[in-house]
Formats: C-alpha cells, sequence, structure tokens
C-alpha cells in the first residue's frame, strides 16, 4: 500500500507546448526597461510573478511575451502559470506534489504519500500502487483568474496497464467561495489505458468581483476494493474553448 512520484516516459498533453499564447489585456502594465512597447499584463500577472522559481525578464516586450506564453514555473515547480496567446487569459496547472493526496485501509488510517524526487520535478506524477482508500484535494485562488471567462478545473490523470479496482466510479467535487458545490462521478474503467486524460471536476465563470479559495477533489473510499494503476499528474485551470 503506498504511493510514490515518478516520472513517467508515456505521452502526455504537452503543457510546455500549450501554455504558448497572449495578445491583450485588462490589468496591471508592465514596464520594460528597453522598450518602445507597453504591455498590459492579465489578471494579477505581477503579483503571481512574484512566485517564480526564476526572475522574469522585463528588458524588452518581447522577452516577456515569450515567457509568460512558454510558462513560468511557481513555488518550487509547485505550479506552472501561462498566458493563453489568443485570449490573453491567465492558465494554470497545479502539479502532484501540490496536491494533497491521502490513502489508508479503511476510515481510521491516514497515511501521507512519500514523495520521491524525480530528474525533473514539474512532470513528476503521484503514481497510487495499492490502495482501498483514496483522496485528492487541492485549492486555488480565483483572484488569479481572468475576469469574464468560463473556466474548467480538471484532474490530469492516467491509467496504466495492469490497472484494477476502478469498478466503482470515483467521485469529483468542485467547492466554490460561496459553498456552492458541483459533484458528479466518473467509471474509470471506460477510460483509455496509457494515455494522459482530463477528467472534468467542475466549472467557473470568473469575474472581477470574485475572491476566495475554491476547493477541489477527487475520491473513492466507499467500495472498499484495492485500487492500483492510477498515476496522477496534477490539476488544469484553464478557460474554456
Amino acid at each position: 500500500m503506498g504511493a510514490s512520484l515518478s516520472q513517467d516516459e508515456a505521452s502526455e498533453p504537452n503543457y510546455e507546448e500549450s501554455s504558448n499564447k497572449i495578445s491583450q489585456s485588462s490589468n496591471t502594465d508592465a514596464k520594460p526597461n528597453q522598450s518602445n512597447t507597453q504591455v498590459q499584463l492579465p489578471q494579477n500577472c505581477d503579483d503571481i510573478l512574484k512566485h517564480a522559481d526564476s526572475p522574469v525578464d522585463r528588458s524588452s516586450a518581447k522577452k516577456l511575451l515569450e515567457q509568460l506564453h512558454a510558462g513560468v514555473f511557481l513555488n518550487q515547480k509547485r505550479k506552472k502559470y501561462w498566458v493563453d496567446q489568443e485570449s490573453n487569459r491567465n492558465c494554470f496547472i497545479l502539479f502532484a506534489r501540490d496536491l494533497s493526496i491521502t490513502w489508508g485501509e479503511d476510515n481510521r488510517f491516514w497515511h501521507w504519500p512519500l514523495l520521491k524526487e524525480s530528474s525533473d520535478e514539474s512532470l513528476a506524477v503521484a503514481e497510487l500502487l495499492d490502495v482501498c482508500w483514496l483522496e485528492v484535494h487541492g485549492k486555488f485562488e480565483i483572484a488569479n483568474l481572468s475576469p469574464g471567462a468560463t473556466y474548467e478545473i480538471s484532474f490530469v490523470v492516467k491509467l496504466k496497464d495492469p490497472a484494477y479496482g476502478w469498478e466503482n466510479p470515483v467521485n469529483l467535487r468542485l467547492t466554490l467561495p460561496d459553498g456552492s458545490k458541483q459533484e458528479h462521478k466518473e467509471n474509470l474503467m471506460e477510460k483509455p489505458r496509457g494515455k494522459w486524460i482530463e477528467i472534468t471536476a467542475g466549472e467557473l465563470k470568473s469575474s472581477a468581483e470574485k475572491a476566495g479559495e475554491m476547493e477541489f477533489s477527487l475520491y473513492e473510499y466507499e467500495g472498499g476494493k484495492w485500487k492500483k494503476g492510477l498515476l496522477i499528474k496534477g490539476v488544469a485551470i484553464r478557460p474554456k474553448a
């Protein structure tokens, strides 16, 4: 019974390349040192970049935009932030090490996963080796989302072979700051094996007035079956296409 972090070699959504986008925006002006173009950054961009793992080059508008399109790691590679080039909206992925993952034999025992260092922490995933109680939780400040967009909050997961014990559907829940909840079930047995897929926990219409943390969960502990073969990359938070 346990979990580990590993770097998975199979195909996956490329969050390095998919973080490639920006055009115009709404909030704080960037002030590059050498540029004949002043760049308007999206919602809370300056505050978000305060948590960047590496300094952001603002010497020109071009360099600043390139970094925002490509994406910036935050909080010691626990998150990645990028700006969509076409819509100029904020996008995020919270990697597995930024989530709370709990598993145990029954509801009297709780165990925290051991996080094994990967050669590339941004690609480290939580691999559930043999569990019967599973809960994955995360939270995010919605003030960092671009106003006026409908965001999808999705768990990025993969089922390996052999995978077993997933006959009972997993539960997904999104809880908003006002206490409202979106809940539904997903049958992982019907999902493809060996590829990264996204399972949506819920949607949120962002606005400039909304603030507070939303919480999202993936859990299954009612069936009592031992489960194996689920990999969790993280949670993607992006505007709907």
